[in-house]
Order: structure tokens, then C-alpha cells, then sequence
């Protein structure tokens, strides 16, 4: 088994190929999914968050509002700071614990999400395969103004705070560009599922995680990029 890394940039469609492959039968890993049962309420993530960020960052019903506390960290290099250091060791435990298990369910190998792959630079080691997500600029700051209720400047912001898709693009295997409708997307994907899977690399994944998980065993690995919010 091996590890396909998936990125892009915010709001070029992530989550849209990532459910292609699952609905094909492949197994992946999604980064916003994880990070959100690590902070369940009531989970020792979500203590910490509470007790450092206060009682404004909830939501009525007890979970963590993303928004309110997106815009307490994004200008606040400490606070980020805070917030990594206490979602980051959890979220690469429970990736690390769901890749293990797809490694001994014979499956040839993992779409892993990593928004921050390249910015980080620090899980580039783990991925066989590189997927970039990319769409046009204007639909990009659309989607992004619409999804999470930005402002055009806001959205501008936080879109130029990631690297440039072109040099993602231009360090990835493989590219899907989103800027068409789902059809078009899903076509791009399916093309880049048969090529993934008639690769016979599987000896590299079984090393390198090996690697890994003994180091995340003794704890002295750390969470790459920040994978919580990528998406606000």
C-alpha cells in the first residue's frame, strides 16, 4: 500500500474529489473529518480549546465554532501557536491509527488529504503520489466568499496566505482542475484512478510508515500544517 497526497488551495474542491474516490472504493483519509471528532465536545481537545480560547468560540450546542475562533487565530501567530499544539498531536494519532488500519485491509492504497502538504513541506516524505485541486481564481474567491460568508477581502486574505496554486501545480503528479461542472471533475479523477491503480509501488509506504508510527509511538513526531483550518 501507498499514500496518495490531495491538496490544493481553499475552496478549489478538495472535498468534491476526495468523495469521488470514495465513491469509488477507495480509501481515504479526510483531514477536516478527523479534526472534527478530535474536537468533539467533551473530548481533552476540546477542554483545552474552551479553557484557553473561553466560552465565545462554542456554539449553543457545545461545539467548537470554527468562524469565531478562524478569526481569533489567523492574525495571532501565539494563538495559532496554542491551537496547534494542542489539535495537532491528536489528529496525526487518529490519520496515522486510520492508515494503519486500511494497511492491513489490503487495500493498494490511501488518498490522504493534507491541505497544507506544501506549505508544510514536513509530510511530502509520506506521499507516493501528489493530487492538486486547482479551479480559476474568480471561482475560487466565489466559492469561498460563499461557503463560509466572507467578504471579498477576507476571502482574498486567507487565500493568499497559502502558496500560489501554480507552484503547487507545478510539484504535483497529478492535477484535476474543478473549474468545470462534476462531470468534468469526476472524469479527470476516474483517469487518474486507473493510472493509481496499476502501480505496483507498495514497498516504499510500508517503510516509510513503519518509520512513522514507531515515531509517533515515542512521541516525537509532530503535526505538519495547520489541518483544522484549512477550510475557513
Amino acid at each position: 500500500m501507498f499514500i496518495v497526497g490531495l491538496t490544493g488551495g481553499l475552496a478549489t474542491g478538495k472535498s468534491t474529489v476526495l468523495s469521488i474516490f470514495r465513491d469509488n472504493g477507495i480509501a481515504v483519509i479526510d483531514a477536516d473529518e478527523v479534526a472534527r471528532k478530535v474536537l468533539e465536545p467533551g473530548t481533552k481537545a476540546w477542554k483545552e480549546v474552551k479553557n484557553y480560547f473561553g466560552d465565545n468560540v462554542l456554539n449553543p450546542d457545545g461545539k467548537i465554532n470554527r468562524l469565531k475562533l478562524g478569526e481569533l487565530i489567523f492574525d495571532d501567530i501565539e494563538k495559532r501557536r496554542k491551537l496547534n499544539a494542542i489539535t495537532h498531536p491528536r489528529i496525526q494519532r487518529a490519520m496515522m491509527l486510520m492508515a494503519l488500519k486500511y494497511f492491513f485491509s489490503a487495500h493498494k492504497y490511501v488518498v490522504m488529504e493534507v491541505p497544507l502538504l506544501f506549505e508544510t513541506g514536513k509530510m511530502l516524505n509520506f506521499m507516493h503520489k501528489i493530487i492538486t485541486v486547482t479551479c480559476e481564481d474568480h471561482q475560487q474567491l466565489e466559492r469561498l466568499c460563499k461557503r463560509s460568508d466572507f467578504s471579498e477581502k477576507v476571502a482574498k486574505k486567507r487565500i493568499n496566505a497559502q502558496m500560489p496554486l501554480e507552484q503547487k501545480v507545478a510539484n504535483s503528479h497529478f492535477v484535476i482542475n474543478n473549474s468545470g461542472d462534476v462531470e468534468n471533475t469526476r472524469t479527470q479523477t476516474l483517469s487518474i484512478i486507473k493510472v493509481l491503480s496499476r502501480s505496483k509501488f507498495t514497498w516504499y509506504f510500508r517503510v516509510i510508515f513503519g518509520i512513522a508510527f514507531l515515531s509517533l509511538i515515542f512521541g516525537v513526531t509532530h503535526m505538519a500544517g495547520n489541518l483544522f483550518f484549512n477550510k475557513i
